[in-house]
C-alpha cells in the first residue's frame, strides 16, 4: 500500500461524506446531465486536494462540515478544469474512461464543467465564509492565467526556468496553497497559524506539476502512453531547459532551433528527450524536488507532532515517488 492509499484509508469517513456531499450538489431534475455527471463521478482520482483541505484543517483540529464542504467545493472546481482541458487537448480518455468530450461532444461538455463552476462555488458559499468564497474566486484566475502563461511560453518559445516556475506555480501550485489556506480558513485559524503550510503546500504542488512533466519523457506502458506529449504541443519543461541551459551551446542551439520550428515529427521528439536525458535534466529535476522536499520539512517542522502532520511528510514523499 503507497503512502496516499494509507491516508485515504485514514481520512475514510471525512472522504466519504465529502464525497456524499459532491453528489448532492451535483444532482438535477434533468436526466441528460445526470447521466453525464454520474458517469463522470462514478471513477474517482486521487482526490489529492480535498484531502489537503482536510488536512490542513485536521492539523489545526477542528474537521468540522465547512471543511468537507470546502474540500467538496475544490474538487469540483478540479474536475471542471480538467473537463474543459480535455475539450481544449481533444483527450479522449482520461482515469481509463472516455471523457466527457468524447462520449457527448465538446458542446455538453463545456456545460458539464461550467455546471461543476456553479456547484463549488455553491459548496462554497454553504460555509459562509467569505475567505474561502474569495479563494475559490482567486483560484479561478490563477488557473487562467496559468493557461494563458503557458500558451505565451509556447508561442514565445521562453526558455528560462523563472518563466516556468512562474506558469507552474499559477497552473498547480496555487491549487494546492488554496486547499490548505481553505482548510484552515473552515477550521477557524487566523493568517498567522497557517501562512507557513500555504509555503509548504506551494513546495508540494510544484514538486507535483515537475513529476508531472517528467512522466512526459518515459512512455507508460501500462496505459500504452507515448512519450513527447508536451513537446508535440510545444511545451518545454524542466528536464530539457536544464538540459537547454547546460549543453555545449552548439547543440543547444540546434535543439532550440528545431523547437522554435513547431509540428514536431515522431523522429524529432525521442531524439530531444534523449537530448535532456543525457545532459541530465531528469536528474536535475530529481535534485531540485528533494531541495523542495527539504525546504518544506523545515516548515512542518515548527507544528506539532501529529498523524496529520506525518500526513502531510507521507503525501510529499507520494508526490515524490508516485508513478502515474
Amino acid at each position: 500500500m503507497d503512502q496516499l492509499s494509507i491516508i485515504q484509508k485514514r481520512l475514510e469517513k471525512e472522504l466519504r461524506e465529502m464525497n456524499r456531499i459532491i453528489r448532492d450538489s451535483l444532482s438535477t431534475s434533468n436526466n441528460l446531465m445526470n447521466e453525464v455527471v454520474t458517469n463522470y463521478l462514478s471513477v474517482k482520482g486521487k482526490q489529492i486536494r480535498p484531502i489537503m483541505v482536510i488536512l490542513s484543517a485536521g492539523l489545526f483540529g477542528d474537521v468540522n462540515n465547512h471543511v468537507l464542504h470546502a474540500g467538496a467545493a475544490l474538487e469540483m472546481l478540479h474536475n471542471a478544469s480538467l473537463i474543459h482541458d480535455d475539450v481544449v487537448d481533444e483527450t479522449s480518455l482520461r482515469r481509463g474512461r472516455t471523457t466527457v468530450n468524447a462520449a457527448w461532444g465538446n458542446h455538453i461538455a463545456v456545460l458539464v464543467g461550467d455546471f461543476f463552476v456553479s456547484n463549488a462555488l455553491a459548496a462554497g458559499i454553504k460555509t459562509g465564509i467569505i475567505e474561502i468564497i474569495s479563494a475559490l474566486s482567486d483560484l479561478g484566475k490563477e488557473l487562467s492565467l496559468g493557461e494563458i502563461d503557458q500558451i505565451c511560453n509556447v508561442r514565445e518559445h521562453h526558455f528560462d526556468e523563472e518563466s516556468y516556475f512562474k506558469m507552474i506555480r499559477q497552473k498547480t501550485a496555487s491549487l494546492f496553497m488554496n486547499c490548505v489556506k481553505m482548510g484552515a480558513e473552515a477550521a477557524g485559524v487566523t493568517h498567522e497559524e497557517y501562512n507557513p503550510l500555504v509555503d509548504y503546500a506551494e513546495l508540494l504542488g510544484l514538486c507535483f506539476q515537475i513529476k508531472d512533466d517528467i512522466f512526459d519523457y518515459f512512455e507508460d506502458t501500462r496505459i500504452g502512453k507515448p512519450t513527447g506529449n508536451d513537446l508535440r504541443e510545444g511545451k518545454v519543461t524542466l528536464p530539457l531547459l536544464y538540459a537547454l541551459a547546460t549543453a555545449p551551446k552548439e547543440i543547444s542551439d540546434k535543439v532550440k532551433a528545431v523547437i522554435r520550428e513547431g509540428d514536431l515529427n515522431d523522429e524529432q521528439i525521442p531524439r530531444i528527450i534523449e537530448f535532456a536525458k543525457k545532459y541530465g535534466g531528469i536528474d536535475y529535476a530529481y535534485q531540485r524536488m528533494r531541495e523542495m522536499q527539504k525546504e518544506a520539512d523545515l516548515i512542518i517542522s515548527a507544528y506539532p507532532d501529529s498523524e496529520w502532520k506525518q500526513s502531510f511528510r507521507d503525501l510529499f514523499d507520494y508526490i515524490i515517488a508516485r508513478d502515474k
